[in-house]
């Protein structure tokens, strides 16, 4: 009798060390949602994230976007990580009216509105840092501060976030919420595509709202949602006057955390709600209830795999 409660004991405790056992410090649970977990000081990473942007309303439309970066926990609080950021674009008779609308990020190519689009280019590089103010695991919330610079051909951008976080049931259950405010400038040619418009650079602003929750349902594996909510603004100033794109997705994810790596995976999809500000209404980009602008598109899948070292 005494040996049966002793196994049954044993297997209890094996059953809870493996659906508790925290993940990797730093471990990527989301695609798009940043969380405050860090590598630990001195820890290495070495990160590949790879992003497919698809579909408009209509004619064909694919951007894969490539970012390969290199992480390091300076202390436990603080990391940093360095990006090299490249894509390919494909576009033929893609926008609301049949022609051919290429994505934001190449909006300073000169090109031919009713030919297919097919492009390659390096981005630029991107220098992120992230301070971790409070900790999910020994605080009430978890807290932390991020800045990225990106420095391109043509294409100047700092990014600022702030990233809240929050663990239920034994840290299984995470929660995850991002404030990101992304103010860039590109250098616009003199008479791109024959407009006339002198060269100049072209200010935007994105007010963006990420939110993730996510479950581990069994060891190393977790699967939850990801919404991201996106604004665009014509200037550095957020207000009515100069916002001009509305929209948003939802979609699942799953990830898988091993000792030395990790892989994530998620899925979105725009969901409707899209608001068109700076088109006139026989113009607007938005069909069915989804933008179409030049920095959206129907579907996003992305993936993410890191190791440690």
């Amino acid at each position: 009798m005494q040996k049966k409660i002793a196994q049954g004991l044993l297997a209890s405790a094996l059953l809870t060390m493996l659906f508790t056992a925290p993940a990797n410090a730093e471990e990527s649970l989301f695609s798009y949602v940043y969380t405050t977990d860090l590598l630990p000081q001195g820890q290495k990473e070495v990160e590949q994230w790879l992003t497919q942007r698809h579909a408009k309303s209509r004619g064909s439309y694919d951007v894969w976007e490539g970012r390969t970066a290199i992480e390091y926990g300076v202390t436990d609080k603080f990391q940093v990580a360095l990006y090299a950021n490249y894509e390919k674009a494909t576009a033929n008779r893609n926008n609301v009216d049949g022609t051919t609308l290429v994505p934001e990020t190449f909006a300073d190519y000169s090109y031919d509105a009713g030919s297919r689009f097919d492009e390659s280019r390096f981005q630029g590089f991107s220098f992120e840092g992230i301070y971790r103010i409070l900790s999910p695991y020994t605080d009430p919330i978890g807290l932390a501060l991020y800045v990225e610079p990106t420095v391109g051909p043509n294409l100047r951008e700092l990014e600022s976030k702030a990233i809240v976080q929050k663990n239920f049931l034994d840290d299984r259950l995470v929660f995850a919420a991002n404030l990101t405010l992304a103010q860039e400038m590109r250098w616009m040619k003199t008479d791109l595509n024959g407009s006339g418009e002198p060269a100049s650079w072209d200010r935007e602003t994105d007010l963006n709202l990420g939110i993730g929750v996510s479950y581990r349902f069994a060891p190393n594996w977790s699967a939850g949602i990801e919404l991201e909510h996106e604004r665009e603004y014509s200037s550095f100033h957020l207000s009515k006057k100069y916002r001009t794109n509305v929209a948003t997705y939802l979609g699942p994810n799953i990830h898988y955390g091993g000792k030395d790596f990790f892989v994530t995976a998620t899925f979105l999809t725009q969901v409707g709600g899209g608001k068109d500000y700076a088109s006139d209404a026989g113009s607007s980009f938005v069909v069915g209830g989804r933008n179409y602008a030049d920095d959206f598109e129907k579907d996003r899948l992305r993936i993410k795999a890191g190791y440690y070292f």
